[in-house]
């Protein structure tokens, strides 16, 4: 297993503000080391970078290889105080920001051609966007448009209640390219999709990680397909929360380790 990427996802990762936890952060690795294993290539994006807490994660997953795009309109506090952040960020974890792998604008105006000319076609696209039903409309088309025979598109908040147009734009996104795309698993906070004729080779993939061992698998159907339900037990939630706020960052990996 990839033990200093786990070591980032537990100790330096938690530094960064953002809301990608150990169960996605774990889902991320296992996919993108079985993309690598298979010789699977492509950029990588996301959409939404905030202050960076999964574009770093991308970054440290894929390395040596610089191919991350980043994606933001870097709006959210006043003057360029949440890009200054953005790239303090990444000096402080030794992963400095390349800034011309980063886009600052509005995505659902962005060209997908813009995005091929920078980084190719994506074999993992993170969409963290704007959540109402016309930004998820916009950020899924770009990213099907951009995306490898062997793509991943990672939603997030698919079923947060407190963004219902996340679930809608999501759905019908599956619905109206139901002969191309198929969810193949899902997260309590993201939902990841691929073309149909790789959904059974991801979904192998994740029901075989080892990183993902700790949590529980559970079968279901979702709009024609077959996805992997992954749950995060409770033990092992309160563990990791607890070495956490105690400061005992770099053994909250043990939380979720296997067997």
């Amino acid at each position: 297993m990839n033990s200093s990427v786990r070591k980032f996802v537990f100790r330096d990762l938690q530094k960064i503000d953002g809301y990608i936890d150990p169960p996605d952060a774990l889902v991320f690795l296992s996919l993108i080391e079985k993309q690598q294993q298979e010789n699977l290539l492509g950029g990588l994006a996301e959409i939404g970078v905030y202050y960076g807490r999964s574009y770093f994660l991308l970054r440290k997953i894929s390395a040596p290889d610089n191919n991350v795009l980043a994606i933001d309109l870097f709006d959210i506090e006043a003057g360029d105080a949440q890009y200054q952040r953005f790239l303090d960020n990444g000096r402080s974890m030794g992963i400095p920001v390349d800034e011309e792998l980063v886009i600052s604008g509005d995505s659902t105006r962005l060209d997908p051609q813009a995005i091929i000319d920078k980084i190719g076609k994506v074999r993992f696209f993170s969409i963290d966007g704007g959540h109402l039903l016309r930004h998820v409309v916009a950020d899924s088309h770009l990213a099907g448009s951009v995306l490898a025979d062997h793509g991943i598109i990672a939603f997030d908040d698919t079923f947060n209640p407190a963004w219902p147009e996340v679930t809608i734009g999501v759905s019908d996104f599956l619905r109206r390219n139901s002969d191309r795309f198929v969810a193949f698993c899902m997260t309590k906070y993201k939902t990841y999709v691929c073309r149909r004729e790789y959904h059974d080779f991801y979904r192998a993939a994740i029901c075989e990680a080892q990183h993902l061992k700790p949590f529980e698998h559970a079968d279901m159907d979702f709009l024609g397909s077959k996805v992997v339900r992954l749950h995060n037990p409770l033990n092992r939630r309160v563990a990791y929360e607890v070495m956490q706020r105690l400061g005992m960052g770099g053994l909250s990996e043990w939380a979720y380790r296997p067997g």
